[in-house]
């Protein structure tokens, strides 16, 4: 019998409009989850998320974005606004999930699962500050992670979704 590996599957979030969705949507689907702020130095970064995810252009390839308002109170948004921010000012496509506590007592499951090795099995490291970045196969397994100040246009970002993408690609 073979040992199930923990997964991000069994985990719902959120959308902006407060409906729930279990994240086993994006089943077989190599996935980049994104703690974002409206008002950070690195905000920028959500239209080079947009274009990470055009110049990748694959229907495989999806990134998650969940604002927080847990470091510097850089997220003052809520809701609808939040989305309209994102849209208007950087062009973003990719979904952007209700506000969310990453870090903390009061952290998402998500994010509690997605930081603590006990849990994931693979990865320590908990969000220091906004534009955190997770990278999910295709198994739903966090895999690696970059911290803030990696741009998500950078070769090292780009090179490990590629691999991903072409491991076991169905």
């Amino acid at each position: 019998m073979q040992e199930r590996i923990p997964n991000i599957y069994p985990f719902k979030v959120k959308k902006i409009n407060g409906e729930e969705q279990p994240l086993s949507v994006y089943r077989n689907k190599v996935v980049l989850i994104v703690n974002t702020a409206s008002e950070c130095g690195f905000t920028p970064q959500l239209k080079e998320l947009q274009q990470l995810k055009d110049e990748i252009n694959n229907p495989d390839f999806e990134i998650l974005g969940f604002p927080t308002n847990d470091f510097g109170k850089q997220e003052p948004l809520n809701g609808s606004d939040i989305a309209s921010f994102c849209e208007i000012n950087h062009g973003v496509q990719f979904p952007v999930f209700d506000k969310i506590m990453v870090r903390g007592p009061q952290a998402h499951p998500l994010y509690q699962f997605l930081s603590d090795k006990k849990q994931n099995l693979k990865l320590s490291s908990k969000p220091r500050w906004n534009f955190h970045k997770y990278l999910v196969n295709r198994n739903g397994e966090p895999v690696d992670y970059f911290l803030p100040f990696t741009k998500p246009l950078s070769s090292k970002i780009k090179k490990k979704i590629q691999q991903l993408l072409n491991q076991n690609a169905q």
